[in-house]
């Protein structure tokens, strides 16, 4: 079963190195294969590479997408994560 949640980037410079970090680390936490989608891009998570080439400006909305045991938990923290800008505002 996939579990989805769309989040909006908060953070003024976007999803840059520091909160791009954080996500792939908080991903990697979970062994559910989890996703980032935005527009036509399908992401591993759990890469910093992937993270970084999305280019996610402020305001940017993507999709968290994870499947296996922990999905849920998973999205929900993720998206936590997401919505309080990291730590940054």
């Amino acid at each position: 079963m996939t579990i989805q949640k769309t989040v909006k980037v908060l953070n003024n410079e976007g999803l840059h190195a520091r909160p791009a970090s954080l996500l792939v680390q908080a991903a990697a936490q979970f062994k559910s294969d989890v996703f980032v989608c935005h527009e036509e891009m399908r992401l591993n998570a759990k890469s910093i590479m992937n993270i970084m080439s999305l280019g996610l400006a402020k305001d940017a909305e993507f999709t968290i997408e994870a499947s296996g045991d922990d999905a849920q938990i998973a999205v929900d923290k993720l998206a936590e994560l997401v919505d309080s800008g990291f730590g940054e505002l």
